[in-house]
């Protein structure tokens, strides 16, 4: 059976750290918490290069001691990185080596592009108010903010509370494969409710958005700093990352998008969910780079079981269990959809850098996005 804990996901928080996240670096590299945390700040002066171009070149090879800490440097890093690139009126096509290079080293460390992914903008950018209560929305705020704001705060803090409620969904993943394998229909069964009712509360956060994220805002001042580097308009060669060797030409790294959680791609993998071989396969293919390495590793060992969704229509109730799972990934997705078109889609675009035609991932994401959700309802079994 496949182990959780093998790929650092936790039976209790699943995708989100086990521990919470670190709030504050080593004394000897606290400029970057310093500088990251002054960003609302700073960012709004309007000369944010100005500020960042005062930090040291710093290694962070002899200072960082714990995995925690090493993920709050690629968070620090990576805000200070997009603020730099940016945080302007014109957005800069290089990025300075007090930044870069120790970008570049922690990146590598943890396995992953210099670039802000969804790990360090959801998994590991909460606290808890409580520090004793559970992961909900009502007890987490973020820990590292562009602007600030409760738009800002909501828009994160939703990924957040959906990570924390789809983790009976990821603890019933293994056992659902083992079902599969030796084709055990009551097994498979009780994993399938424990999905459906899962992501049946997954769906209900998500309905939540609008309550403190309001579209106007959403797009104008929370979207414009998570664009990445790679199809986007305003910056067509690419970064160039200063100081570091190893890249010798500017680098073209996607921005951060919801693309990259590791929950749907999991279950897709588990229920026997296929994606045409076209452009967009390739684009989610893509997407688990960004993740981290353990959790790209558990989404590819899912996807080399094969497993075949006919399994599902053994019994009645399995096919409508299944079909429960898909009728709320489904809903999942069309709600996504939805949000797309009221957040980004029909706004009003104001500069190359926000286009309201490529998602931050550098993808024309409302025909991928319906193309998803049309898959999905294709795998239902009748």
């Amino acid at each position: 059976m496949l182990v959780l804990s093998a790929y650092d996901i936790s039976s209790e928080r699943g995708f989100l750290p086990s521990q919470d996240p670190v709030r504050y670096l080593p004394a000897a590299l606290s400029v970057w918490d310093e500088y990251a945390y002054a960003l609302p700040k700073l960012l709004v002066s309007g000369r944010i290069r100005h500020f960042l171009r005062q930090m040291p070149v710093l290694d962070p090879t002899p200072h960082l001691r714990t995995e925690g800490e090493w993920r709050r440097a690629m968070q620090a890093l990576s805000y200070l990185g997009h603020a730099w690139v940016w945080g302007e009126s014109t957005p800069s096509d290089s990025l300075p080596e007090n930044i870069a290079l120790p970008w570049y080293t922690v990146a590598q460390r943890l396995g992953r592009p210099p670039v802000l992914s969804y790990a360090s903008y959801a998994l590991d950018n909460w606290y808890r108010l409580e520090p004793e209560g559970p992961v909900t929305l009502d007890n987490i705020a973020l820990l590292q903010n562009f602007l600030g704001g409760i738009d800002e705060e909501w828009f994160i803090l939703i990924h957040v509370a959906i990570e924390a409620a789809a983790v009976p969904a990821i603890q019933a993943i293994p056992i659902l494969v083992e079902a599969y394998q030796t084709q055990n229909t009551t097994t498979a069964e009780e994993a399938l409710s424990q999905i459906a009712g899962a992501l049946e509360r997954v769906y209900a956060i998500l309905l939540r958005m609008p309550e403190a994220c309001d579209p106007y805002i959403y797009y104008h001042r929370v979207r414009p700093y998570i664009h990445g580097w790679k199809n986007n308009p305003a910056l067509p060669n690419g970064l160039r990352y200063e100081g570091v060797a190893a890249y010798s030409q500017p680098q073209q790294f996607r921005g951060e998008t919801g693309a990259q959680s590791s929950i749907i791609p999991a279950l897709d993998a588990a229920l026997g969910i296929q994606h045409a071989d076209d452009p967009l396969r390739a684009y989610l293919r893509e997407m688990l780079e960004y993740m981290p390495p353990k959790h790209r590793q558990f989404i590819l060992d899912i996807e080399s079981q094969k497993i075949d969704r006919t399994f599902f229509g053994r019994t009645s109730a399995l096919k409508e269990l299944y079909n429960t799972c898909l009728h709320w990934i489904e809903r999942f997705r069309t709600k996504h959809l939805e949000y797309a078109a009221q957040y980004i889609a029909r706004q009003h675009q104001l500069s190359v850098t926000n286009p309201t035609e490529v998602g931050t991932g550098g993808t024309p994401f409302m025909p991928y996005l319906a193309k998803h959700r049309d898959e999905t309802q294709a795998h239902q079994i009748r």
